[in-house]
């Protein structure tokens, strides 16, 4: 009696076994489970990449277009440089994570023997602040093909630094993890033009 009820247990463990084995109905539920993650990280970061690129293009266009306004003027002051570089920072709607940094440089190559590149006159927002950048007559470099003896020149140098949304808190504090990894993201670009209806672009209170 003891060998058969034995045999009997085991039978029952092996049959409920596989009834377990065969049993499907909780396959879709973890295969949900493990999926899921996988695709909304993808999701994200494909949302994130494009988001970012985006932004990459508009910082671009930032020095573009504050070039372009700037070289259109005969002569300009300091409110006006720093109307101009408000609207290339308000290019960047409806991205806010962070605000670009812009210098407008004047920058005017000698006709000495041996040219010099000065700085003429120069403005700037960085951190959200207007100010001076480079001081009248400091020295400066430009690409070799702009080097020519007697040109005017206008730089605008547009930066930004790029944070992703996996990282940015309404706090501003910092967060932890992969973020802490990829805090921000350097973009930046820089435009040389030459002045459109003048030689010279004078600033009176620069």
């Amino acid at each position: 009696m003891f060998c058969a009820g034995a045999h009997l247990g085991v039978a029952r463990i092996w049959s409920k076994a596989v009834r377990f084995r065969a049993d499907r109905r909780g396959v879709a539920a973890i295969e949900f489970a493990f999926i899921v993650p996988v695709l909304l990280a993808m999701y994200f970061l494909t949302m994130e990449a494009s988001q970012a690129i985006e932004t990459s293009k508009k910082v671009s266009r930032i020095g573009s277009m504050v070039a372009d306004l700037v070289t259109q003027q005969q002569t300009i002051v300091k409110a006006d440089l720093d109307a101009i570089m408000q609207i290339g920072t308000s290019t960047l709607q409806p991205y806010n994570r962070s605000v670009p940094d812009i210098i407008i440089t004047a920058i005017q190559v000698t006709t000495d023997p041996t040219p010099k590149v000065q700085v003429v006159w120069s403005r700037r927002v960085v951190g959200g602040v207007n100010g001076v950048d480079a001081a009248p007559n400091t020295i400066t470099t430009v690409p070799a093909s702009l080097k020519i003896a007697g040109t005017f020149l206008i730089r605008v140098q547009s930066n930004l630094a790029y944070k992703p949304i996996i990282t940015w808190s309404a706090s501003g504090q910092q967060q932890l993890g992969l973020s802490s990894a990829f805090n921000s993201i350097s973009m930046g670009e820089t435009y040389y033009l030459r002045p459109r209806m003048s030689s010279t672009i004078t600033c009176g209170d620069c």
